[in-house]
């Protein structure tokens, strides 16, 4: 390869590492072209493009880019699939973990996300998240559930102060139709201890009446003696 061309090389490869937020890297020795074009195909479908790089060329292009966290990976001859902005790193990673574990050839190596390496055993458990419309209600469940929960919490508390309030109000309008009861029966006692109040008065009046009728009667006889 010209000096021209191993530049070129170098740039396109710089301008896709600082494009892609994801990457996924392989050790690609002993597949087949017809797995390799299988495999370049199942990573299109999930957004990611799959290519066969020299190392040197791509450190290069890696230091430029600073995308040191790639260094790393880059032992032995390496592919690499780019992520692309809509792709889906979920299905992406699924991808190579099925090739390899149909080819028994293929080796992940590991990857990068956002800046940060990414070891073979994470690129695995990437592979085994649900797809990403799945995830994605999941998540939306995971937020929502929360606070429906919160709602169930603030609406308990007024539920329960609504019942107390109604729980007094009866209670209140209890003791309001009870507390005349105690005063009907007590408004007849001074009714009965007024009563011989009044006759006594009759009692002692009756021998003042008496003694007139006595003077006459020795009125009378005085006058039938003389």
């Amino acid at each position: 390869m010209k000096k021209e061309q191993k530049e070129q090389v170098v740039d396109e490869l710089t301008a896709r590492l600082k494009a892609a937020d994801t990457l996924l890297v392989a050790d690609y020795r002993g597949l087949t072209m017809p797995q390799i074009d299988n495999l370049r195909t199942r990573l299109l479908d999930s957004g990611a493009r799959f290519s066969v790089v020299k190392n040197t060329l791509t450190r290069r292009a890696a230091e430029a880019a600073g995308a040191d966290a790639l260094l790393t990976l880059l032992d032995g001859p390496s592919a690499i699939a780019f992520l692309e902005a809509d792709g889906d790193m979920v299905a992406a990673a699924k991808a190579l973990a099925d090739s390899a574990r149909e080819t028994n050839v293929l080796e992940i190596r590991g990857g990068v996300l956002q800046g940060r390496a990414m070891t073979a055993a994470e690129v695995e458990t990437l592979a085994k998240l649900p797809p990403e419309d799945v995830l994605r209600g999941q998540v939306l469940g995971a937020i929502v559930a929360p606070l429906t929960a919160l709602a169930g919490l603030l609406n308990a508390p007024l539920q329960n102060l609504v019942g107390l309030i109604d729980a007094r109000i009866e209670q209140l309008g209890g003791e309001e139709e009870t507390s005349p009861e105690p005063e009907a029966e007590a408004a007849p006692e001074p009714e009965a201890e007024a009563a011989p109040a009044e006759e006594e008065p009759v009692a002692e009046e009756e021998p003042a009446a008496d003694e007139p009728a006595a003077e006459e009667t020795t009125t009378d006889e005085s006058t039938e003696e003389e």
